[in-house]
């Protein structure tokens, strides 16, 4: 983007162009983000394609904060989110401590919080302390364990009335964007209508302000599994391994490096 977003261009956004959200972790993959991307988001799901876990649950704090500089370094005029990783907001005194060292330690613009009702007074509190707030509501990734699984949300009318009722707790707390992630479609419009906030789909159809996705599995890097909703633009890691077979090769035939490629 030629200029960089704020809290109140993002809001702004609301109904009008849609929203584009990407994942980095690194200062390379930010570069490349920045000029398509209204905000980036430090993705604790970094737990699982970055470090290889299978899981998010065990990301640090620590380790946020040096991704998210990181993703800094190299996209100096995006809004960059930090994901706060399990077990870091547990009470809202927990959670402004540790926000607080996120925005000491990074120039990041926000944090982003799981959670619907039940979090709506942890937000809050981070707003009314200078913080600004993505939410995070539906499938919850740093409930895998305690669900059983990462379970759609938004099947009938009891589960969409859940999810309204957990936008505008989080809404109402301060939060100036919410992310929505594993539900059905129809929940995910209604959701987005019921708030004057932006929302930003992830596994939700096509209803919401924007979409955002892992960047790992949007260009084909992460090979383990693919989720539905997750449309690869490109066979990343299918490109690599060709690049990779053909230096080894040429490595092994001594044909690399050649005449040009020394001094």
């Amino acid at each position: 983007m030629n200029k960089k977003q704020t809290i109140t261009s993002i809001k702004e956004a609301k109904g009008k162009e849609p929203l584009v959200m990407i994942t980095a972790y690194d200062a390379l993959f930010a570069k490349l983000v920045e000029p398509y991307a209204d905000m980036i988001l430090v993705g604790d799901s970094l737990n699982m394609s970055f470090l290889g876990k299978s899981d998010t649950l065990s990301a640090t704090i620590e380790q946020m904060i040096y991704h998210t500089n990181a993703v800094c370094n190299g996209a100096k005029k995006s809004f960059v989110i930090c994901d706060m990783p399990f077990g870091t907001y547990n009470t809202k005194e927990e959670a402004l401590q540790n926000s607080i060292k996120v925005y000491k330690e990074t120039p990041a613009d926000a944090v982003k919080i799981e959670g619907g009702k039940d979090k709506a007074h942890i937000i809050e509190y981070l707003t009314k302390n200078g913080i600004a707030v993505v939410g995070h509501i539906g499938l919850l990734p740093q409930n895998v364990r305690s669900e059983g699984g990462y379970r759609v949300k938004g099947k009938d009318e009891i589960e969409i009335d859940e999810l309204i009722e957990d936008a505008k707790a989080v809404e109402k707390a301060g939060a100036f964007c919410i992310v929505i992630e594993g539900v059905k479609p129809k929940a995910a419009k209604e959701v987005t209508k019921s708030v004057k906030i932006p929302t930003i789909g992830i596994g939700a159809g096509a209803d919401t302000d924007g979409q955002v996705l892992v960047w790992s599995d949007m260009l084909g890097f992460f090979e383990e599994f693919k989720p539905k909703f997750v449309k690869r633009y490109l066979n990343g890691a299918e490109l690599v391994k060709d690049a990779l077979k053909n230096f080894a090769k040429e490595v092994k035939s001594r044909e690399f490096p050649d005449e040009k490629h020394s001094y």
